[in-house]
């Protein structure tokens, strides 16, 4: 029997359990060390959960920005008849027993996965123990719920522990009325007025779910707008939607201290103002699980965040030990945490593999409208890292957003001038995820406009407009004139 290289994985989520079925059915003994469950934060308490809540908020979006649009009628069969008709709640217990039914069931969906691919999954928290041996192996030892450690031996160790929720220490969560991300999956009753500091995209997509589901939103934001790290015309087009509807989007705000009051809350900002409401959610960043790991004794650098310094192909600064997902501070994404941790064992097992390319990433904020992009950004062009030319198309013109009642929302693509290959697109619609994928093939197969826009699509389409807007590009770069029809 030949020599069989053993591989360590601390962290279960997309980073470690991706990494693991790479590196199994690469012939490694694989061993996941893991304490909450598989799927790790993105499936148990972030991102499965918050899309199936999302989920519900939308249907009730959608329903009350067209129904009398589209020309349908929801009665009550109660007197009086020629009162307000529509008659639509949620039940929020019923919704989040779904969502954490949900969350479960995908975790051992995972786990059996990586059960049958021929990992062993220990239930434990992981640290390194030491430097490097001489023979060129790690040590982690692994500490079970009941305190009793077991040693484990090998000859590369993958770091995926991800982020946990930030805290204020005048603003700590109590799970009841102030809440971080992870705790309102046990709230049984609709927050009547919810408070949200923090307009990044956990505090947009939220604020624009429970405002769906039916709950007064206020939303403190730092920023002169929502979501400043996203493209600038879909965080206005956003922050218009929200206002319109009626939250209270407070711009260049800061909470100091947030307090229970009684049955509510009290959120203080910096200039002395304060804001009562029933809830709080607070949404002001992550934390990387990189304390008490051994990881600098380990030889692991560490940048001044307490992220995990990584290369582009997940390796650290100590020899045998890579690092994926959101320890690593690169994108707070469940994709690029699980190909950080694919690349580390093709690396390390010595496949075939290519360095991690940020400019290829496709990424969606689940709010309503979706915001998804791919590839370079308004600011790259605005700044002159890249030269660029770009056409948006609002989707009003677009004649299924018409059928669909969509007014809100555009098509926004970036191309090289001269060769026209595309390198970057912003979509703002319902389903912007699914829309984006098309411009994601372009950006990382470096597609010209001209084979965009000579793609035949379905009509009437919402992906009519990625063409047209391609034809625009096209028809500029060409000299000829938009016709600014899909």
């Amino acid at each position: 029997m030949g020599y069989v290289t053993r591989i360590v994985i601390i962290g279960g989520g997309p980073g470690g359990y991706e990494a693991a079925l790479v590196a199994a059915q690469l012939g490694a003994e694989v061993t996941v060390v893991d304490c909450d469950g598989l799927g790790g934060a993105s499936v148990l308490t972030d991102c499965v959960p918050s899309k199936t809540l999302i989920a519900t908020a939308e249907v009730m979006t959608t329903f009350d920005s067209s129904y009398e649009e589209l020309g349908i009628i929801v009665a009550d069969d109660t007197p009086p008849l020629h009162g307000a008709p529509r008659v639509v709640g949620v039940d929020l217990g019923k919704v989040n027993r779904r969502v954490k039914r949900l969350a479960l069931a995908q975790s051992h969906d995972i786990a059996s996965a990586v059960t049958r691919a021929g990992a062993t999954v220990m239930r434990g928290r992981g640290r390194l123990d030491g430097p490097q041996t001489a023979e060129g192996t790690r040590t982690v030892v692994v500490t079970a719920a009941d305190g009793t450690e077991q040693r484990l031996t090998a000859e590369a160790v993958l770091v995926a522990t991800g982020a946990r929720p930030r805290e204020l220490p005048d603003a700590m969560p109590d799970g009841e009325r102030i809440l971080n991300w992870t705790q309102v999956y046990d709230l049984d009753e609709l927050p009547r007025e919810l408070i949200v500091v923090g307009s990044g995209v956990t505090g947009a997509e939220f604020a624009g779910a429970y405002q769906a589901l039916g709950s007064t939103v206020t939303l403190v934001s730092s920023r002169d707008r929502v979501l400043p790290g996203e493209d600038p015309d879909a965080a206005a087009v956003l922050e218009d939607v929200f206002r319109r509807r009626g939250m209270n989007v407070m711009s260049r705000s800061r909470a100091q201290s947030v307090k229970r009051v009684g049955d509510g809350v009290e959120a203080t900002l910096t200039d002395g103002r304060v804001i009562t409401g029933t809830h709080c959610l607070m949404a002001v960043g992550a934390i990387p699980n990189t304390s008490g790991m051994g990881l600098e004794e380990a030889g692991v650098k560490l940048t001044e965040s307490g992220h995990i310094w990584t290369d582009k192909v997940s390796r650290t600064s100590a020899s045998g030990v890579y690092a994926a997902g959101d320890v690593t501070g690169i994108f707070a994404l469940a994709s690029v945490a699980a190909m950080q941790g694919r690349i580390a064992m093709y690396h390390f097992l010595g496949d075939a593999v290519a360095p991690l390319n940020l400019k290829t990433v496709s990424s969606n904020v689940f709010t309503d409208p979706e915001i998804a992009t791919v590839g370079y950004s308004q600011a790259d062009v605005d700044s002159g890292r890249i030269d660029a030319r770009l056409v948006k198309l609002p989707l009003l013109r677009n004649p299924r957003a018409k059928m669909q009642g969509i007014r809100d929302g555009f098509v926004k693509i970036f191309c090289r001038p001269g060769t026209g290959i595309v390198v970057g697109g912003v979509v703002v619609a319902p389903k912007a995820s699914e829309l984006i994928h098309p411009i994601s093939i372009a950006v990382d197969n470096n597609l010209t406009v001209e084979q965009i826009a000579n793609a035949f699509t379905v009509y009437p389409s919402l992906s009519g407009s990625i063409a047209e807007v391609a034809r625009q590009l096209h028809n500029r770069k060409a000299g000829g004139q938009d016709q600014g029809l899909s």
